[in-house]
């Protein structure tokens, strides 16, 4: 039986729900990744991090959503570490579980999101979370 929204959030009362991306088919794409045990990591600009209200923790709850806003999955995550894009190795981009798993393509795609989102910069800072799946939904 699947959990409502309403439910995983009685669940996990402290959680934070959001989806991955900056489409709705990103954010299958993702989800899809973390359900398939592929994705252990994100990134996302330090800037995205400071202006977000609910900022994720060393032990809190997400519940991560698709792309129609439905809940697919619980994660929890275990670490947050500062780094910058230039900096970000192979064995980063790999644990993000995404595309060909290479820094290269890592590169390229996480430059066509920050440059969509108008933060872009070789040297700017990012906010690196490793998480593990807790409950698929």
């Amino acid at each position: 039986m699947s959990l409502s929204l309403e439910q995983l959030v009685n669940k996990y009362p402290e959680a934070r729900v959001w989806a991955f991306g900056d489409s709705a088919a990103l954010a299958d794409s993702l989800v899809t990744l973390v359900i398939a045990g592929k994705k252990v990591a994100s990134c996302g600009s330090l800037q995205s991090w400071k202006d977000d209200e609910e900022k994720p923790e060393p032990g809190g709850y997400s519940i991560v959503l698709d792309g129609a806003s439905q809940p697919r999955c619980v994660i929890r995550t275990t670490g947050l570490f500062l780094t910058r894009f230039d900096r970000v190795t192979a064995e980063m981009a790999m644990l993000e579980g995404e595309d060909d798993l290479s820094l290269e393509s890592w590169r390229r795609e996480h430059q066509r999101f920050f440059q969509h989102t108008g933060t872009f910069h070789p040297e700017m800072e990012l906010v690196f979370e490793t998480f593990q799946l807790v409950e698929v939904i």
